[in-house]
């Protein structure tokens, strides 16, 4: 895993137009100059709060586990994984089970 704390500015920009891009949403919409009568933020200022996010929040969000006693209660109490574990390939009625 990469730690996000040890990216440059430039790198953790990159990161962020990418995913943001991907996701449909363009930073240079933007402006470059502030403007208080509408309060919406500088392309600077979005990316220096986009940066601190992922520098301070994501690492503490990764890192959360459940408060459980055991291995096997933690798996039931884990959030959901983006894809399934490996084991689901095993469980009876599982499309390629070997049973």
């Amino acid at each position: 895993m990469i730690d996000l704390a040890t990216l440059s500015e430039e790198a953790l920009d990159t990161l962020i137009t990418t995913r943001l891009a991907l996701a449909g949403v363009d930073l240079a919409q933007l402006p470059e100059v502030a403007d208080p009568a509408t309060g919406v933020p500088t392309r600077a200022a979005a990316l220096e709060s986009l940066r601190a996010f992922l520098v301070q929040t994501v690492p503490q969000l990764n890192a959360w586990e459940p408060p459980v006693a055991s291995p096997e209660a933690a798996q039931q109490a884990a959030a959901p994984l983006l894809y399934p574990s490996i084991a689901t390939a095993w469980a009876p009625g599982s499309e390629g089970s070997v049973a």
